[in-house]
């Protein structure tokens, strides 16, 4: 059922199979360590690239969600999934021996809440039994792609967010578990002329606070209807940011809100400064803890909204403001 301007109410609710996400050391060493299903030491993966080590740390979590699932890859009609690599290069060559269908998705950090929304749409509406909903990012790879090589031993600057070297994916599919997707609310690319891309808080908190001011209005209710609003990557300054946008259109959400980047590492030990980022840090976050959390019934309605800044190298150095955007994505609990 259509919801006002930009969500979507599934009359049939698709239901979350199972989630895996798979880590690299420095996120095994955050306050969500023991949740993860793998903590890899090693952060080239055994691999020789960047590139090849996320493609690799995609294709672990993708098997290791089919394999919690206990559905087979041929269960599986289609994947939906990406990464912040150009031409999500990540991705190809992370799910290319699953030989199942791909929907190569870019929406930058925000690209879980994309996957899932599509994902939950297709097997709401009949088209696939199962499918698979995934993302990833790797601090290294995705510090080459934007800001500077590791080699370049540059400072970082206190606004700038680390890259979480993650992935999450989850199994969508119709067999009724502890976890439904309700609802989704699509987001719209939002650019308020910020150009800084070491504040991506900054860049992104427009477009968080658009999206969830919508929902509420396209589902006609408010933050008293949802125990947690839960963003993907806002970090400390983008937290504050949409905290204060939000008041502004008369929505205090404060008591009930976190944010995916605030929540990956420790603030006082780890020296992150504005929090994590990546398309792997909402993924990895709503897998390892929130879906857990809302199977045993401790939350019973939550509102996840990753966000994206949809910059590239190009963009960025022809002086281009940074658009954009945020996925809501309405997750409830199911005795």
């Amino acid at each position: 059922m259509i919801k006002g301007l930009q969500s979507i109410c599934f009359d049939e609710p698709p239901y979350v199979q199972t989630g895996a996400a798979i880590v690299g050391k420095k996120e095994g060493e955050g306050p969500l360590g023991e949740r993860f299903d793998e903590i890899e030491e090693d952060p080239m993966f055994g691999k020789e690239s960047w590139e090849e080590a996320e493609s690799e740390l995609q294709r672990r979590t993708a098997n290791k969600a089919i394999e919690k699932s206990g559905l087979s890859k041929n269960n599986i009609r289609y994947i939906f999934a990406g990464d912040l690599l150009g031409q999500e290069t990540a991705t190809s060559f992370g799910v290319k021996d699953l030989n199942i269908p791909l929907f190569g998705l870019y929406g930058a950090c925000s690209t879980m809440g994309e996957a899932m929304s599509l994902g939950a749409i297709c097997v709401a509406g009949g088209f696939a039994g199962n499918v698979l909903a995934m993302a990833s990012s790797h601090f290294a790879s995705a510090e080459k792609e934007f800001r500077f090589p590791l080699e370049y031993g540059n400072q970082r600057a206190m606004s700038a967010q680390w890259t979480v070297t993650g992935a999450g994916a989850v199994i969508i599919g119709k067999t009724a578990t502890n976890v439904r997707i309700a609802g989704i609310t699509t987001g719209k690319i939002v650019d308020m002329g910020v150009k800084d891309s070491m504040n991506m808080g900054a860049c992104m908190a427009p477009a968080a606070c658009d999206t969830i001011y919508q929902h509420f209005k396209d589902f006609e209710r408010s933050i008293d209807d949802y125990d947690m609003v839960i963003t993907g990557d806002l970090g400390y300054v983008g937290k504050e940011l949409l905290l204060e946008l939000l008041k502004q259109k008369g929505m205090d959400i404060s008591e009930k809100y976190t944010d995916c980047g605030i929540e990956m590492f420790d603030k006082e030990t780890q020296d992150t400064h504005a929090g994590g980022s990546g398309c792997g840090c909402s993924a990895s976050v709503l897998c390892a803890y929130y879906l857990d959390e809302i199977a045993k019934g401790n939350y019973k309605r939550i509102l996840f909204v990753p966000t994206g800044a949809l910059l590239s190298k190009v963009s960025f150095n022809e002086g281009r403001t940074i658009p954009s955007i945020a996925h809501a994505v309405v997750l409830e609990h199911c005795e």
